[in-house]
């Protein structure tokens, strides 16, 4: 179920933009209006059935259950943390399939981590949303859902979209696209494109291409090493495509974007955090108007990676700095609640 195809008798109807929409109720004899109202309850009210659209006839909602399904995610289990309040969601899929979604709040707004696949197909070794391997593509939809029903559940307003969940987002690159039109558009959720970062780790052609679709989103490399061999034996992705190639492609979406890369690189202990390394990758970095977000890996009981001690990310930050690398440590969040992605829906499963 890698493609995802609308056919009139299982239409998803909360995967439509405004104008597929419009088609459609204009092609079974509706006003064009209609289109405004049902698309205001689908990405503004967030609507869980055809029944809570009051406003239209109980003809035309008869018709719509006929017609279509609307997508709407249930949670299976939310986790808190006693920590700093960041929420964990293991939402069902209506197939059977689970993803996961966290909520972060921040001084700067609130944030969503999406999933974009039930599974996924990269292997990265320290990541636990690779194990037991790639399901399906998410629809547009069961993206923006993940965004509405965390929404609703904290009552808070989400203003930052992060689609660094369970899955490859450029693997799953349609579903992507139309969620990121979906979410940011002006009839609906209204998030600024700025507000949504979407996590790759390095498919090049999908990089070329969103770059130019010339969107204003942040886009996050996962680096994680700095030398083609050493990413390779932690990214099984990157046997396809050389370090060289990626940084190109991330060049290349800064200067069609204009949008600084976040490099994102995962910290772990004797493997990618020695002073040499660091020097490595200060020098792959030179010169580029980027980021460095470093991420002391979540331990994962299925793998034998290890966090660095507090003073060696440090020493590791401050190296960078001294090559005038822009570098933040990321503020490790909910991690007394099976933070690290991939790691709830693992252990339901």
């Amino acid at each position: 179920m890698d493609n995802i195809n609308y056919t009139p008798a299982s239409l998803e109807i909360n995967s439509l933009n405004c104008q597929e929409l419009t088609d459609f109720l204009t092609g079974i004899g509706e006003k064009p209006f209609r289109a405004k109202q049902i698309y205001a309850w689908l990405h503004q009210k967030h609507a869980a059935s055809f029944d809570d659209m009051t406003d239209l006839s109980k003809s035309l909602r008869s018709r719509l259950k006929e017609t279509c399904r609307l997508t709407v995610l249930k949670p299976v289990q939310i986790q808190t943390s006693k920590l700093d309040g960041t929420k964990k969601y293991l939402y069902a899929l209506a197939d059977g399939n689970m993803i996961e979604s966290v909520f972060m709040k921040y001084k700067h707004g609130n944030s969503v981590c999406i999933s974009s696949q039930a599974g996924c197909r990269m292997g990265c070794r320290f990541c636990a949303s690779a194990i037991g391997g790639f399901v399906r593509n998410l629809t547009p939809a069961e993206m923006a859902e993940q965004v509405y029903r965390t929404s609703q559940d904290t009552g808070e307003r989400i203003s930052n979209v992060v689609v660094m969940g369970i899955g490859e987002p450029l693997d799953n690159y349609d579903s992507l696209l139309k969620f990121i039109r979906l979410i940011t558009d002006e009839q609906g959720q209204n998030i600024s494109q700025r507000s949504i970062t979407v996590s790759t780790c390095g498919i090049v052609p999908r990089i070329r291409q969103l770059a130019d679709e010339k969107l204003q989103i942040t886009l996050a490399l996962s680096l994680h090493a700095p030398s083609q061999e050493k990413r390779q034996s932690l990214m099984p992705a990157a046997l396809q495509y050389d370090l060289a190639e990626v940084l190109k492609a991330c060049d290349y979406y800064f200067a069609k974007t204009g949008r600084r890369i976040t490099y994102e690189y995962s910290l772990i202990r004797g493997i990618n955090d020695s002073p040499g390394d660091a020097e490595r990758l200060s020098m792959l970095l030179k010169g580029k108007n980027c980021h460095v977000n470093l991420i002391p890996v979540n331990p994962v009981k299925e793998r034998s990676f290890m966090q660095p001690d507090e003073s060696a990310a440090a020493a590791f930050k401050n190296k960078l700095e001294k090559n005038r690398i822009n570098v933040t440590i990321r503020r490790e969040m909910g991690r007394d609640i099976d933070g690290a992605c991939g790691q709830l829906r693992k252990k339901y499963l």
